[in-house]
């Protein structure tokens, strides 16, 4: 296996699918990455050649992936919940943070339902 920025990319896929294993490239990213190193979206990982593969390394490593991505995610989460934001007092109690409706749904966020007793009436 190939390994960019910490990670273990599949060998038997297209690289450019494989390139989207890496947290914090998404598709267009990955075709971006290719165009830059001028390798083809069709090549499978186990064709590349070493050179290609350090190419690719060296572009990425310009991006901000994977830890440091996670990281700074976190901390602007974490800064949200400190100022006492809406977007924060939402991430807080764990509800929709982007003005979704929750009366019905936002089951994703709220988790399983709890029962209240006596709700019915």
């Amino acid at each position: 296996m190939a390994r960019i920025a910490g990670v273990d990319i599949p060998r038997e896929k297209r690289i450019v699918i494989s390139l989207t294993y890496i947290y914090g490239i998404g598709n267009s990213t990955a075709q971006k990455v290719l165009a830059e190193a001028g390798v083809s979206e069709h090549t499978r990982v186990r064709d590349l050649t070493e050179d290609e593969l350090n190419k690719i390394r060296d572009i990425v490593d310009a991006y901000k992936v994977e830890g440091d991505l996670r990281r700074e995610i976190s901390l602007n989460i974490k800064r949200l919940i400190e100022i006492g934001s809406y977007r924060g007092i939402r991430h807080r109690r764990g509800l929709p943070v982007r003005g979704q409706n929750s009366k019905n749904n936002a089951r994703t966020r709220k988790g399983p339902r709890r029962t209240v007793a006596n709700k019915k009436k």
